[in-house]
Parts: structure tokens; sequence; C-alpha cells
């Protein structure tokens, strides 16, 4: 055998070995995500041990460092991990001059062990919230008080509460779309008490992202980053809609997996967060109970509207009609569905209709007004 044979040999050899070396332990690393995703965790010990023990220490950590940031490190990852992929595979072809063959092996190997790394941070950082008890099970809940006359009165509060709050509201106006509302801020502190929070979250700052193209096609109004835990928004949101937007993805950080459940802390947020959140949690609550409406009592909520928040609605409804495309709209919610199933929420993107039963049935304490919403006192401490 010559030398050229020979050294072909040992190279092939050294590939076999750094080929089936790394399949072990990656393999290893995919059935702890596979372990992970299909064993049963009774909701009660991750409400004890996660949801309300671990979690929280994580939240504030992430959120408060990523808001100290302008851009959303999602984006950075959504760029920079599939980069970093392309770049090893472009660098095992060129170290020692590896074959295709074993490049594409190490390749697909590397994709799927960075998937299962990054399901298992998922759960992690949040993702283990979908597996907690619902907040019907941690909160007073009326079921008789969920009817057709409960909904009816509720549309008559909201149109009431807008018709009201309309002038002021605009008068006063809803600051930069990128910071903070600390008024926000603080009705979300108090709701989230009111909710029985030993500790609210860390709020997130508001933030557009590299989907936001998708964001509007698709009719997406916002997003919490599950691996950073950001607050992310689309950028064509009306400045009344902001205030609602952002409370909703708050109370995802706060650790609600369910849509529903996380619009009813936000609409609580918004009542406690000055006119102008205020005036927008009822115009989002108006729109919510007017959809569980039969046809004459929706005409007859809407007879009642004032001709400003009527053309809050019409503006709502003209960005709609110009920024969605019905086709992205269809498939992205279709997926986000399939999503929200396979994670255990099985009402999928219908839990978002959960604010109304919510809103009609849970009894909770009233939001003390007096309370400043400071994040670091617990529930019950001396004020």
């Amino acid at each position: 055998m010559g030398s050229g044979s020979l050294m072909r040999s040992i190279k092939t050899l050294y590939d076999i070995i750094v080929f089936y070396g790394s399949l072990w332990w990656r393999a290893g690393i995919a059935a702890a995500a596979a372990l992970a995703a299909l064993l049963p965790v009774p909701p009660g010990l991750v409400e004890d041990w996660y949801s309300t023990g671990a979690y929280p220490v994580i939240q504030r950590g992430l959120t408060a460092a990523s808001n100290l940031l302008p851009f959303a490190l999602l984006d950075v990852a959504m760029i920079g991990v599939p980069a970093w992929l392309v770049w090893r595979s472009v660098d095992d072809r060129r170290v020692d001059a590896r074959t295709w063959r074993v490049v594409a092996g190490l390749a697909l190997l590397r994709a799927g062990t960075t998937a299962a790394v990054t399901y298992l941070l998922f759960l992690a950082v949040w993702g283990l919230n979908y597996r907690r008890v619902p907040l019907d099970g941690r909160v007073p809940f009326d079921h008789e008080a969920v009817s057709q006359a409960g909904a009816r009165a509720l549309a008559r509060r909201a149109v009431s509460e807008v018709n009201t709050l309309y002038t002021s509201a605009h008068a006063k106006g809803w600051g930069e779309a990128h910071e903070i509302d600390r008024s926000l801020e603080r009705g979300f502190f108090r709701a989230a008490r009111a909710l029985g929070a030993d500790t609210v979250p860390r709020v997130g700052r508001p933030k557009t992202t590299v989907l936001d193209l998708y964001f509007r096609r698709a009719g997406v109004a916002g997003m919490t980053d599950p691996w950073f835990l950001e607050t992310l928004v689309a950028s064509d949101l009306l400045p009344f809609e902001r205030p609602a937007v952002i409370a909703h993805e708050w109370s995802h950080l706060a650790g609600l997996n369910d849509e529903g459940e996380a619009s009813f802390l936000g609409w609580l947020a918004t009542l406690g967060g000055g006119e102008p959140a205020s005036y927008s949690g009822w115009l989002f609550m108006y729109g919510q109970v007017a959809a569980s409406l039969g046809p004459r009592d929706r005409e007859q909520a809407a007879a009642l509207l004032q001709d400003g928040p009527k053309r809050d609605l019409a503006a709502i409804a003209d960005r709609v009609r110009r920024q969605v495309s019905p086709a992205v709209s269809e498939a992205g919610w279709r997926v986000y569905d399939r999503y929200l199933k396979a994670n255990q929420v099985e009402a999928g993107t219908a839990s978002y209709a959960e604010v109304v039963r919510l809103a009609l049935g849970a009894r909770v304490d009233p939001v003390d007004p007096g309370d400043p919403g400071d994040p670091e006192r617990p529930v019950g401490a001396e004020k």
C-alpha cells in the first residue's frame, strides 16, 4: 500500500470516528429533548417548583438584561445560529478536506442537536409554563356568571367606558412606542398581585423585530420571545392599541401560557394604568365581547358607541385591511394553533376568546389604587 492510500485510509477512519463519536453525545441530547417533551409532569409540581419558584428568578434576570438593548436578542439568534451552522459546514469541508458525504452528515447532526438544545432551553426558560395549573384553578371562579346576559352587560359596560374615556385618553396621548409606560407598569404590578402573584415580573421594553413584516402581514400584534423573555410588538399598531397589546405580552412574561389568560391579566393591568391605557383596555374588551354576542345584541351594543370610539374601531379595521394578507394570516394562525395544541393548550388559538369567560367569572380582589406597584414587594407585605 502506497503512502497516499495509507493517508486516505487513515483519514477515512478519522472521519468515521468523528462522525460516530459525535453521534453518541448528540443522540443523548436528542433523547433528553424527546423525554422532556413526552414525559408527563403533574401541573401542581410545575406550579410549585417552576412557575412560582424558579421561573420568576429566571425571568427577572433575563428581561432586565434584554431591556438594556434597543434591539431584539431573538433577531440576533435567528440570524446568528443559522449563520453559525453554515459556517461550521463550510469549515468542515475546508479543514482536512473532508468528503461532502461526511460534511453533510455532520451538518445534519449539528442541526438536529441545535434544535434539541433550543427546545430544552425553551422549556427551561419559559415553556414549562404551558404545563402549569390553569388560571381558573388558581383564583375563585363563578361559573354561573358566564352567560349571555353577563356578556351583554359586559358589552354595555365596555361601551360606556370607551365613550367616557375617549376625550381624556386622546388628550393625554400614549407616549413613545418603544418606551415602558410607567403608569401601565404600575397597573400591571397591581393586577398581577390581584391575581395572587407572590412576585411580579420585570416588564419588557417594547421592541420591533426582523419578524415585523410577517407580524403585519399575518395580523400578529405582538409576541413574547420565549428564550430571551423580550416583548416584541408590531410596528403598525395604532397608539391606542399598544397598551392592551403590551400588557398582554407582559402577562406572558408573568408566566401565563394561555392567550385568554394573558389577555385577562393584560386587561386588568390597563384598568389601573391611567386613562389612555384604560381606554385601550376597554376598546380591546369591547371587540372581544362583541364577537361573543349574537348579531342582534352586537348591533345594539354598537349603536351605543359614540363617534370617537367608532372612528378608532374603524381605524383599526382599516389598518388590518391594508396590512394583513388573508393567505399569510390563515397559514400563520394555523401553524400557531398546532403549536399551542402541541404544548397542551387544548383550545389552540381559540383560547384568545377565553378572556371574556374570565372577565365574567373570575372573582379577584379589587386592585388597590393606592398600591405604588413596587415589583420587589411580595403580596401581603406591609405598605
